[in-house]
């Protein structure tokens, strides 16, 4: 396992700055946050200029891609589609494994989920790439049942881990240990189980990190933690100096 920095770290930045700042923290490998209302890089612009967008992903000196988080916002499923493939081709041609996508919001329809992300993973299948759906709060993997059911449903489907949903959200009192055998990629940040603790300082939180780490190994897993504690306007602490404290603990366990 080795440890990389998601630009929502310093999502308020450009892509350039947040590189920029990836590497004087000292990673070598960071996940690019591909969301059409972000401040980085867009969807709509990786399909309007595939080379552009691969020669700004390699702007960070000794920084290499590790991951590709999306979020789509297109005005129709041809649309989507197309910003779709252009993505999977920006992630072979600069050697990204991986995309992280939401599922549908909670409530939706359980057959149309698997039938949208069977087309997915099929797509992304053409150019080599691995689709993951994160474990977020208010979207159907919010329920660690349904998000294992998914990816019973769904052949070639993976999870993006993210543990504070399930310490924050409406299912904390489940147990999500049958996850870890479809884990392919994993969201940290410390989370406490009180109002407004979605995000607080490392430390201050029940983030059971070493736990985790074990757990991942029990299936091999040999792939990327992602320290991803997002640049929020009301964040109560520094970005800098919690990213690199969860760097320091993160490998120190690995």
């Amino acid at each position: 396992m080795y440890v990389a920095c998601s630009t929502l770290c310093f999502g308020r930045l450009s892509l350039e700055d947040a590189l920029r700042v990836i590497s004087e923290l000292e990673f070598s490998k960071f996940e690019a946050a591909l969301h059409e209302h972000g401040h980085q890089l867009r969807p709509s612009e990786i399909a309007a200029d595939i080379g552009h967008a691969a020669a700004r992903l390699r702007h960070g000196p000794g920084l290499t891609p590790s991951a590709f988080a999306v979020e789509i916002d297109a005005a129709s499923s041809a649309e989507h589609d197309r910003q779709f493939k252009a993505i999977c081709r920006l992630a072979r041609i600069t050697a990204v494994p991986l995309l992280s996508m939401k599922a549908a919001d909670a409530g939706s329809d359980f057959d149309k989920e698997v039938k949208r992300l069977d087309h997915l993973v099929r797509l992304a299948a053409s150019d080599g790439i691995q689709v993951t759906v994160s474990t977020l709060i208010g979207t159907l993997t919010e329920d660690p049942d349904v998000a294992l059911a998914l990816c019973e449903h769904v052949k070639g489907l993976g999870l993006t881990l993210d543990p504070s949903h399930y310490i924050a959200g409406p299912h904390a009192d489940k147990c999500h240990d049958a996850l870890y055998p479809h884990v392919k990629h994993v969201h940290l940040r410390d989370t406490g189980r009180g109002p407004n603790q979605f995000q607080v300082r490392v430390g201050q939180g029940e983030v059971e990190y070493g736990r985790i780490i074990a757990q991942l190994a029990r299936y091999q897993y040999e792939r990327v933690l992602t320290v991803d504690i997002h640049d929020i306007p009301d964040a109560p602490f520094a970005m800098q100096p919690e990213v690199r404290k969860l760097k320091y603990l993160l490998e120190s366990l690995v």
